[in-house]
């Protein structure tokens, strides 16, 4: 009779810790990635009071079973259903991260400067120092660096990431290496057939100080008289940002010297004439044939329309040579590169006595237009996980990765609170570098949270099972109470 009493009393303890952990589940339904737990309960123990017993086949006596009385329930597991990912909220914050399982349960990792600890909560921010951290605890975000020599990600034992630092405020400028001219050339243009008709083009060292170049574009003479769909171009100047030429005090010779090798553009044989090269058309179609020679294709409409029109890095030996190096107004100008001009978009045709011929800095792609030095203006995480930084030169550079922790049990991870883990002999070990967590076909999603996966309508159901195991457990004690009342009242 006792020993109902006493299993009894084990009944409601563990019905009691199986509330408590539906209490705890309720609690944090909109606990941003909460994992819910569940109770298992297992028996404790058995009383024999008899053996069994093998039967007789001669005696003809049978065999019994054994005689066991149960002592009661305790708590078997407190298991999380951690590998069940919860809804998606949608926030609009760059930095607010969700994680999307492909294969295996990941989790970000993070730190507090001492402990590695793992969640699935992703909102984070930049903090002062410019470090992304856990927006609840503070902990720092953890993953991988760039490599400097190689611009790609290192993977290597993983670190706070830094996404807004002294090195990636900026981002390097980048020198002019191509351009492009397009537009019409008409020869019934009278700055064509006078003076000159004027061609700027803008371009970059490669300290990002911007400049002018100023080409003139005539017709090409021949004993003084012009030949029908040739135009001779030549260099006028190079201004930099304070309107200032940086040509000045070079002879006219060292400056056709940055046209490598021109051509006489008067044809009259002196040698001090600006030199430029030859641009040649289709007299009958108005399209463009080629550049002082280089790349004809007389078979075909498409031709051979590039050249090295401008051998910028030619000014270092220039100006070296030219100036003293006494003189404190000496000026060498060594950060600019040659440049490329595709003149194949440029037409002689007859566009009623106006010329519209411009240059553009750059390929038709953009490329090689060179830029200034950049500023950041925003940071962006992709599905890999990897963040890049965005600048107002047009720059998008990776700053970093994050990394991304699996273990082979990851319900045997221990909670520590602040929706974190830590490792226990039974989840298995973190080797401190962690996973890129498109291994396995994974990815972050930018912009959403993952919510809490507790059930509602599951624990109120739990609710109600373990409300009526603790009620008949309680009828179990007193009706055992009633039993030995009246044993006592045997007496009487």
């Amino acid at each position: 009779m006792m020993r109902s009493l006493y299993s009894a009393v084990s009944g409601l303890k563990t019905h009691q810790t199986r509330m408590d952990v539906i209490g705890n589940n309720i609690a944090n339904v909109n606990t941003e990635a909460f994992k819910a737990s569940s109770v298992t309960f297992s028996e404790i123990m058995y009383q024999t009071t008899s053996g069994a017993t093998s039967g007789n086949g001669a005696t003809g006596v049978g065999g019994t079973n054994a005689h066991q009385i149960g002592l009661g329930v305790a708590t078997g597991s407190t298991t999380i259903s951690i590998e069940t990912a919860g809804a998606a909220e949608s926030t609009g914050n760059p930095f607010d991260l969700k994680l999307s399982d492909a294969q295996s349960t990941n989790f970000f990792i993070v730190s507090d400067g001492t402990n590695t600890m793992f969640t699935r909560a992703g909102s984070f921010y930049v903090d002062g120092n410019g470090y992304l951290c856990m927006s609840s605890t503070g902990y720092t975000l953890q993953g991988w660096q760039v490599d400097e020599t190689t611009g790609d990600i290192r993977k290597d034992i993983v670190s706070p990431l830094q996404v807004m630092s002294p090195e990636n405020s900026t981002s390097a400028p980048e020198a002019t290496t191509k351009a492009y001219m397009s537009g019409v050339l008409d020869k019934n243009d009278t700055n064509v057939t006078g003076s000159g008709y004027v061609v700027t083009l803008g371009i970059y060292d490669d300290l990002g100080y911007s400049y002018t170049a100023k080409f003139n574009v005539v017709p090409h003479y021949d004993n003084g008289n012009a030949i029908d769909g040739q135009y001779v171009i030549t260099l006028e100047d190079i201004i930099d940002s304070d309107s200032k030429s940086i040509l000045e005090g070079l002879s006219q010779d060292d400056i056709n010297t940055l046209f490598g090798t021109g051509i006489d553009g008067n044809g009259d044989g002196a040698q001090d004439e600006k030199f430029g090269y030859i641009m040649t058309y289709d007299q009958n179609k108005g399209t463009f044939i080629n550049i002082s020679g280089v790349g004809v294709d007389n078979d075909t409409t498409t031709n051979l329309v590039s050249e090295q029109l401008l051998t910028l890095s030619n000014l270092t030996t220039l100006f070296t040579t030219n100036f003293d190096d006494n003189d404190p107004t000496r000026r060498v100008y060594s950060n600019f590169r040659d440049i490329s001009v595709d003149f194949s978009r440029t037409m002689n045709y007859d566009n009623s006595g106006t010329s519209t011929l411009k240059a553009v800095k750059g390929d038709t792609k953009g490329d090689g237009a060179g830029k200034k030095l950049g500023a950041l203006t925003g940071l962006s995480v992709d599905a890999n996980g990897k963040i890049y930084g965005s600048y107002d030169n047009g720059n998008t550079v990776l700053l970093c990765q994050i990394a991304a922790a699996q273990f082979a049990n990851a319900s045997g991870l221990e909670k520590v609170g602040d929706n974190c883990y830590q490792t226990t002999l039974n989840s298995g070990e973190f080797d401190g570098i962690g996973i890129d967590i498109s291994a396995d076909g994974s990815s972050i999603s930018t912009g959403q949270l993952e919510m809490s996966n507790v059930d509602l309508s599951g624990e109120f159901t739990s609710m109600i099972v373990t409300q009526r195991g603790f009620q008949a457990n309680s009828r179990v004690i007193t009706t055992s109470d009633t039993l030995l009342e009246e044993l006592i009242n045997l007496k009487r």
